[in-house]
């Protein structure tokens, strides 16, 4: 079939690379348009965009699926849309331009976390198996017909970051298979059952720790938010991110939010067990392991705020 191609983080690179390596034809395809990345702004090419041209496949760049984007996919005349993680709803009348309409890979189990962060918000939730789900695109977000899924257990240290990648490449499979089905006629889909949830795209402040739940939640929200965007905490009145930590079990449990080296570990207290800090990233400085962060402060217990106490 020829396929049109729709997607622009690493995690839809898989699937176009899968596609593309098929014996189906990726006629184009259509990712978010070059933006400044890092602390200098470089003008970046999406990662979508970067493996297309290797590929050498027609790349159109667009923040919205309308417009000359939709004319330009019109004029291609594909039995197929796909799309992973494009970053941008498919609307009338490009939903209806291809022969076949569009299929989503989307990484949940829907109709559990239907929208923009289902892999985080899975893990935040502290979800204990999530997967991946291929369907028809429809008006409703995320709520077409289911062709193909397939589950994956969450691991009880996984980021979304790690878990993301997982589920990109055993995802890309499922998809080439459903494309497969469609393309033979033997694709059945089936409508979404069960209770639906939403996963709204993620902002700064779901990474601000409120130290004051149980140490499994807070664990939780930090893998969830890790890397993007990021969880931190405020102490002295400064920033700090906090890129690995790790429930301390056999410690004594300390008042929530107080942080200090206790023998060679640095522990924030929870409603429950602490919390080890492992790997730190102070404002202004490089990424280092949290005892050695400690070093360079004075010495002295100190209460790393709380959400509420940081917003108030």
């Amino acid at each position: 079939m020829r396929l049109v191609f729709a997607g622009s983080p690493a995690a839809a690179v898989p699937s176009l690379s899968l596609l593309a390596a098929s014996h189906h034809h990726v006629v184009s395809v259509v990712t978010r348009a070059d933006s400044p990345q890092g602390r200098r702004g470089v003008l970046t090419a999406t990662p979508v965009a970067v493996e297309a041209e290797k590929l050498g496949i027609p790349v159109i760049r667009s923040n919205r699926l309308a417009g000359s984007a939709t004319e330009l996919v019109q004029q291609l005349q594909p039995d197929l849309g796909v799309i992973v993680a494009y970053g941008g709803l498919v609307r009338e009348p490009l939903l209806s331009a291809p022969r076949l309409g569009w299929i989503n890979l989307h990484f949940s189990l829907l109709p559990r976390w239907r929208g923009a962060a289902p892999v985080q918000r899975a893990i935040m939730a502290g979800d204990d198996v999530t997967g991946a789900t291929v369907f028809q695109l429809v008006p409703e977000l995320d709520a077409g017909d289911i062709y193909g899924r397939m589950t994956a257990t969450i691991g009880a240290n996984q980021t979304a970051g790690h878990l993301l990648e997982s589920l990109s490449g055993t995802g890309a499979e499922l998809l080439l298979g459903v494309v497969d089905a469609l393309a033979d006629g033997s694709a059945r889909g089936e409508v979404q059952r069960g209770d639906v949830t939403l996963a709204p795209k993620l902002a700064l402040a779901d990474g601000d720790i409120d130290w004051t739940q149980p140490a499994s939640a807070v664990d939780a929200v930090i893998r969830g938010v890790t890397p993007e965007p990021g969880a931190f905490t405020t102490i002295d009145g400064v920033r700090l991110k906090l890129l690995d930590v790790a429930i301390a079990r056999d410690a004594a449990r300390q008042e929530p939010g107080v942080i200090d080296l206790v023998g060679s570990i640095v522990l924030v207290g929870t409603a429950t067990d602490p919390l080890q800090l492992v790997t730190v990233h102070p404002a202004g400085r490089k990424a280092m392991d949290a005892a050695s962060w400690w070093r360079g402060r004075d010495g002295a217990p100190a209460l790393a705020l709380t959400s509420t106490e940081a917003s108030s």
